[in-house]
């Protein structure tokens, strides 16, 4: 689905947060995705095991480079990242992609969190960074579908604390947040894709279904916005768009295997070296 965002698209994105975009991808590609994703032993193998706030797990992978394997040629796609120029305002370079897994029954929730929250602490300056949220499974509210505060993007940076394993919002201010704010449920079907704003408070719950609810996610930053110092995440380098037939075209080859995994020793996604915040009390 190639094309770029109307104007109206591109204004919803800015006063709500984020924007949904049907059938980004078609059968045929979520096929291979899907495919893909779960006969992939070797991101099986790097995959980290976080645990949400009542000790259910969910499983991530992450890696950097969007090289020229299946994951990297999806991050590089002219129809994700045209649209990602539009809603960031200019040149867009390839931050990480990262395999969400909640698996029947047992996939933990994630608790409410910007994504900013935690990329401040990796040197960019300036909140000019979204993700395009690509749904593999079917994402409904019985297996764990992302719930967003609509607008929530508008409160800037929220102080950010450890909950479990996972790095959370200030509760007493994401339930202030909640009085005045929509909460929207992302229903998605495979193929559908959020495309949504770092400072958007977002949450999802702990699947409780028999079906999976796996999630693959490109996150990019502005390349103006280029972080003043190293960390786990890339700073800018030029990214090579690729013609949307790529993923078809890479159909036969269906394992990421060439894919540089990021260790667990070396994913400060979660920030496990941050402080933990006091609940808010009542």
């Amino acid at each position: 689905m190639s094309g770029l965002l109307t104007s109206a698209e591109v204004a919803q994105f800015e006063r709500d947060g984020y924007i949904i975009v049907k059938g980004l991808f078609d059968v045929a590609e979520m096929d291979i995705l899907r495919t893909a994703a779960k006969n992939d032993k070797v991101m099986e193998g790097n995959a980290r095991q976080i645990a949400d706030a009542e000790g259910a797990m969910a499983r991530l992978t992450l890696w950097n480079k969007a090289g020229d394997d299946l994951w990297g040629l999806v991050a590089r796609t002219h129809r994700i990242v045209d649209r990602m120029e539009q809603l960031l305002g200019g040149e867009v370079y390839h931050y990480h992609s990262k395999m969400s897994v909640k698996e029947p029954f047992v996939g933990g929730a994630w608790e409410w969190h910007q994504d900013y929250g935690y990329w401040y602490n990796n040197a960019v300056l300036f909140p000019d960074l979204a993700s395009c949220f690509i749904a593999v499974d079917p994402n409904t509210r019985d297996n764990g579908c992302m719930q967003v505060l609509r607008g929530s993007h508008r409160m800037g940076r929220i102080e950010h604390g450890r909950y479990g394993d996972q790095t959370g919002a200030d509760p007493e201010r994401v339930e202030e947040a909640k009085k005045v704010l929509p909460l929207d449920y992302v229903v998605l079907d495979p193929g559908d894709a959020l495309f949504f704003h770092c400072n958007l408070l977002h949450r999802s719950d702990a699947n409780r279904s028999p079906n999976p609810r796996w999630s693959l996610i490109c996150c990019y930053n502005a390349a103006r916005n280029n972080p003043y110092r190293e960390s786990h995440h890339p700073s800018y380098s030029y990214l090579e768009k690729v013609d949307d037939s790529a993923i078809k075209a890479a159909g036969a080859k269906l394992f990421a295997s060439e894919t540089q995994f990021l260790r667990v020793e070396e994913d400060q996604t979660t920030g496990a070296d941050k402080p933990i915040l006091a609940r808010a009390e009542g």
